[in-house]
């Protein structure tokens, strides 16, 4: 019934965007850590651009986890359709690709 929220779901949904900030803050570090301590990159360009993309998507990581917070949280009050899984496709996706690009550096760099 809508209205009725289980306090379990609120606090899930807690966890969940608590998860979400999380993974935000390991990328904003990483970005930090790429430009700033990494020193083993030969051009400051690529070093520059791998950390503001890994910065820039952290930014949208504690974004995405907010909005989804909130329309869970609005699905479970008014009732309705829970966000779905596209946003963690899109979190997925970004790793990979992050993970390719530090792996492509490296494998110019030796």
């Amino acid at each position: 019934m809508p209205g009725a929220i289980d306090a379990r779901f609120t606090l899930a949904a807690e966890r969940t965007v608590l998860a979400w900030v999380r993974t935000s803050l390991g990328f904003l570090a990483a970005g930090v850590a790429v430009v700033y301590v990494a020193g083993d990159i030969a051009h400051p360009i690529v070093e520059t651009a791998l950390g503001l993309m890994m910065v820039a998507l952290g930014c949208a990581i504690a974004l995405i986890g907010a909005w989804r917070w909130r329309k869970t949280m609005r699905a479970l009050q008014q009732g309705g359709q829970m966000p779905g899984p596209s946003h963690v496709v899109f979190l997925i996706i970004a790793i990979v690709v992050v993970a390719v690009a530090i792996a492509v550096v490296i494998t110019i760099q030796t």
